[in-house]
């Protein structure tokens, strides 16, 4: 009789063999011993020993190459070949399993017709048999056969709970694919339950398989067959190790199989036949960065699954940068060393969800949360992948932070202000911190941490205490009293104007820096900014955006807005933007501050050095009324009586006259101020008879405060000007000159932009200054009133005229003296005075205290005063106005 040779592939009960070709493995074969029976394995409930039967052929067997010969078959339904195996061993079979007790002769075996060798084979068996028997071996043993067999798990939470991180001794009976296959665990000597198990951590390709609801036959993803011939050649009837860590969302096993060499997971990945799947990470905990490994092994080798894959990852970057905002929980922008700045979103992760009404009002706890760990820190930033762009959201990259070598994302997590992201089998993009990621999510779940606390967000609501005048008034009284509060800057409107928060007060404001006027910037695209005033903003932005600062809270103006000093580092941010040349110094309000000086030494050292808004700045042009030294009168109206009256005369013209009030504009003459108006309005000029295209019309309709180019009807000529009001339906708008200190409403058509730097006010500061005569107090009567703006005109106009500087008010009115350059007539012979002799104004019934101490010019005024009323003059005519 022939020998043949066979791999053994399975063993169905103690007396049947699955063959396998050697060469060629999907070429099978049963094979059933000889004369032999065994006790069979029933889904409705084993025999007696039967396992055992089965398990001793099993060990000996299975994965095995054996030789056997065939001493007869049975053609009756499959055809079934009988024979004899001879194990590398020198055992025979089956000869061993009957000596062992685990089979039994067939009862009809002696009365077959065979040869002599097969009734040798025969005798020899039935002897085995019989001491077996005698010995009450295998099958003949009188107790120990039963074993409780099952093949559902009735509870299976229940069986999790019990078993659960205990090893379990199995037997895969079925292996279905490269992930999943039937096991049986023998939980006891006495208890065996057989279901199916998912491999944890690995998703490896589907085999052929029919659709159970429609009997459609679903054909293997690529690698498949390869997977599962994998797994099936290593562990199909071979005794595995098996943990069990918890349940699929279908309620399957999840558990760990190990074959004698290991984790069959981990030799599936590095064969590039499966990929690492997300859900079970978190049962795995340190054991899945084993399987990532694995994973990145066949990636690079680009095995199985991965023949082809580009490795999009090789460009990734680490980078030091500067996180300069928090947009939200998982997306910031930092800025590179190179000074670059983008938008960028950590990876693996999601803020609370704004659907989510449970996770909502736990976004501005996250952000805050953020805040404080990164704003305006310096960070390592690696780069895992890309977002890719969607509606309303450019393409960004995906990042690991790292600061203090501590992962940003995964502290967001632990403390609960993140979820973390579930990504599609072929998303790469994730975070190589992704295990602990998700393990930091159910730690968190699990003590209720953050957003998946039962209880409600403890985020606080902040009160606009500049939305009213009012409101502000009553919140800056309070504010005042304190000194150097703690608080955020929420948003930046400008170089010098903010939204602040201060949490302790639960108050949220407009807050502006006092001391300075910083250039106003863009608010739209269709707007333009002043020179320097995006440059401003950006520098604001960038210093102080989202920051801890410290605010002093001074005053408020008249819309609801508090003004004070903003600390950022402890330094005075105004002195800040002053050393960069974006503001320039308010020079009432600086010396009315106790920063006065810091101030005015940071805008001498930004002209110094000709930087930002005084790029083009010359000593030798003056400043105009910043320039004035008004001897004898301080800022705030006072003078020290008993120290002596210092004059200050500078020559003057006036240039306008308000008919309402009296209140005069006046130029100061001098041999730089009066070149630089005239070479000014001269450039001025040349500019706008041949303007270029973009010049020649406003680009947007004209809104009050806007500096623009105005046409003055009497003599067509352009000036500089700024928008008091507009009328929209008429398309006028009221214009101030701003040297000259006249007014006009002119239509749209005779305004310009104007961007020109050379023409700026920072160039040139506005050259007519608000003044008013000192002493003096005009008719309330508008007839009377008109009279003496006639009188002022006649004695002023086309006229060179000497003003004694006497003092500037808080609002930077001058009050001065006027006299005729020419005249010899000396204190007495002032317009002040010619105005009171005239009958045209009156000695000021209530004088400020620097007036009162010019006891002399009073009593001067006061005598011109009484001849006037003797003759009847002017608003005199009829007698003493003042005593009825």
């Amino acid at each position: 009789m022939p020998i043949n040779q066979a791999k053994v592939k399975s063993v169905l009960s103690g007396d049947t063999l699955i063959l396998a070709s050697v060469n060629n493995p999907v070429q099978e074969r049963t094979l059933s011993l000889a004369y032999v029976t065994a006790p069979r394995l029933k889904r409705e409930g084993d025999e007696p020993f039967a396992f055992h039967s089965r398990d001793y052929l099993r060990r000996m067997t299975v994965g095995k190459v054996i030789q056997f010969t065939i001493l007869y078959s049975i053609p009756t339904g499959a055809k079934r070949d009988y024979g004899t195996v001879y194990l590398q061993t020198g055992q025979l079979l089956p000869d061993a399993a009957v000596a062992e007790g685990w089979v039994k002769l067939r009862e009809d075996a002696g009365r077959k017709d065979e040869s002599e060798a097969s009734q040798a084979l025969f005798e020899k068996l039935d002897l085995a048999e019989a001491s077996a028997k005698a010995s009450s071996k295998g099958i003949w043993a009188s107790t120990g056969g039963n074993i409780e067999n099952t093949n559902e798990i009735s509870n299976s939470n229940e069986f999790v709970e019990q078993y659960k991180d205990q090893p379990i001794e199995g037997i895969v009976e079925r292996v279905l694919t490269g992930d999943r296959m039937i096991v049986r665990l023998c939980l006891s000597p006495k208890k065996h339950v057989q279901t199916m198990v998912l491999v944890a951590g690995i998703r490896a390709p589907a085999t052929k398989r029919t659709n159970p609801s429609d009997g459609k036959e679903q054909l293997a993803e690529p690698f498949g067959p390869e997977a599962h011939e994998f797994v099936e050649s290593r562990l199909l009837q071979r005794t595995v190790e098996v943990n069990v860590l918890g349940l699929s969302p279908q309620g399957t096993l999840v558990c760990t199989v190990k074959h004698p060499n290991g984790s069959i997971a981990k030799f599936l990945l590095e064969a590039g036949l499966a990929r690492c799947t997300d859900f079970h990470s978190t049962m795995l905990g340190s054991q899945m960065s084993v399987l990532r490994q694995a994973e990145k092994q066949a990636r690079d080798q680009k095995k199985g699954l991965f023949q082809g894959l580009a490795n999009d990852l090789q460009g990734a970057s680490e980078t030091d940068a500067t996180v300069t905002r928090i947009q939200t929980a998982d997306t910031i922008y930092v800025r590179e060393k190179s000074g670059n700045e983008k938008r960028v979103s950590l990876s693996s992760i999601r803020q609370p969800k704004p659907t989510d009404p449970k996770q909502a009002p736990f976004q501005a706890e996250a952000k805050e949360f953020l805040r404080k760990k990164l704003i305006g820190k310096h960070v390592r930033v690696t780069i895992n992948g890309k977002k890719p762009a969607t509606e309303g959201f450019e393409e960004r990259d995906v990042v690991t932070v790292m600061i203090n070598n501590k992962n940003m994302a995964l502290q967001l997590v632990e403390a609960g202000y993140a979820s973390v992201i579930r990504h599609r089998r072929d998303d790469e993009d994730r975070s190589p911190a992704y295990d602990e990621l998700l393990a930091a999510e159910e730690a968190a779940q699990k003590d209720e941490k953050g957003m998946w606390s039962s209880k409600p967000s403890a985020a606080k609501t902040y009160q606009d205490y500049s939305e009213s005048l009012q409101k502000a008034k009553i919140q800056s009284s309070v504010l005042q009293r304190q000194k150097k509060i703690p608080a955020i800057v929420d948003f930046v409107k400008g170089g010098s104007r903010f939204t602040i928060l201060i949490p302790r007060e639960n108050a949220k404001l407009t807050f502006v820096l006092s001391g300075i006027r910083a250039p106003r910037s863009a608010r739209n695209a269709n707007e333009k900014s002043d020179p320097f005033g995006q440059e401003a903003h950006d520098f604001a932005n960038r210093r102080c955006l989202q920051r801890d600062v410290e605010i002093d809270v001074e005053a408020t103006d008249k819309i609801g807005a508090f003004i004070g000093t903003l600390y950022i580092n402890r330094e005075n941010f105004a002195k800040l933007l002053l050393e960069e040349g974006f503001a320039s110094v308010h020079r009432y309000a600086a010396e009315q501050s106790e920063h006065g000086s810091e101030l005015f030494a940071a805008e001498e050292k930004a002209k110094a050095a000709k930087k930002g808004i005084w790029k083009d700045y010359e000593p030798s042009i003056e400043d105009g009324v910043e320039d004035l030294n008004l001897n004898g009168a301080t800022t705030n109206g006072h003078t020290d009586s008993s120290a002596p009256v210092k004059k200050d005369y500078r020559d003057v013209v006036i240039t306008h006259i308000d008919p309402t009030t009296a209140h005069l504009k006046l130029q100061l003459v001098g041999p730089t101020t009066s070149a630089a108006l005239t070479t000014l309005m001269a450039a001025f000029a040349k500019h706008h008879h041949s303007p270029p295209a973009s010049d020649k019309s406003l680009p947007n309709p004209p809104k009050a405060g806007d500096l623009v180019a105005a046409r003055f009807s009497e003599d067509s000529e352009w000036y500089r000007a700024r928008i008091r009001r507009n009328d929209r339906e008429a398309q006028k708008a009221d214009v101030l000159f701003l040297d000259y200190g006249n007014s006009e409403t002119l239509p749209w058509a005779d305004l310009r932009p104007m961007t020109q730097p050379h023409f700026s006010l920072a160039k040139l500061k506005p050259q007519a200054l608000d003044a008013a005569l000192s002493f003096l107090q005009f008719p309330s009567s508008a007839e009377y009133l008109a009279d003496a703006v006639r009188l002022l005109l006649q004695v002023t106009a086309e006229k060179q005229l000497v003003a004694s500087m006497d003092s500037e008010d808080k609002d930077g009115t001058l009050w001065v003296t006027l006299f005729d350059a020419e005249s010899e007539g000396g204190e007495e012979a002032s317009v002040n005075a010619e105005v009171v002799a005239e009958g045209a104004a009156m000695v000021a019934r209530k004088l400020k205290g620097w007036e009162k101490a010019r006891g002399t010019i009073v009593e001067g005024l006061r005598a011109k005063e009484e001849a006037a009323k003797e003759e009847r003059l002017g608003m005199w005519e009829y007698g003493d106005l003042t005593e009825d």
